[in-house]
């Protein structure tokens, strides 16, 4: 059975794998627009990409001004913590950088894995591709 590895990375580093999850996740199965999924962010994010052997599964990202975005982990390995691997690692990434806090936008069906991880909402929900989405902060 292979083994379940996460990388970090830049865009440079990681962008096929990355793009593959997010345009799976996000494009074809939630229906979002190409042209909302993607933006010009990416090359100044800290990437990580989580595998299974040699197959990417999930992802995510960190911004240089400390929110995390475009987690996004295939159907078929939802429910295994495989997003928490991305996560931890991406605030590994923020702390060892020197921010006191991360931010990210949840997609609302999501809020549970994010306040079981210790993070806390804030502010009302809004909509975003027509996904209910809240913001939640972590502050260590």
């Amino acid at each position: 059975m292979p083994t379940k590895t996460v990388k970090s990375g830049t865009w440079t580093e990681l962008k096929t794998d990355a793009s593959a999850v997010r345009y799976a996740v996000f494009v074809q199965e939630q229906k979002v627009p190409l042209s909302i999924e993607m933006d010009d962010q990416d090359g100044l994010c800290v990437h990580a990409v989580a595998y299974d052997g040699d197959q990417p599964i999930a992802t995510g990202r960190l911004l240089p001004d400390a929110h995390i975005g475009r987690m996004a982990v295939l159907a078929d390995y939802r429910g295994q913590g495989i997003g928490a691997l991305v996560l931890q690692q991406l605030m590994a990434a923020a702390q060892q950088r020197g921010d006191k806090a991360v931010f990210l936008s949840a997609q609302l069906h999501a809020l549970g894995f994010y306040e079981r991880h210790g993070f806390e909402p804030y502010g009302d929900v809004y909509e975003d591709a027509n996904i209910p989405h809240r913001m939640m902060r972590y502050e260590w």
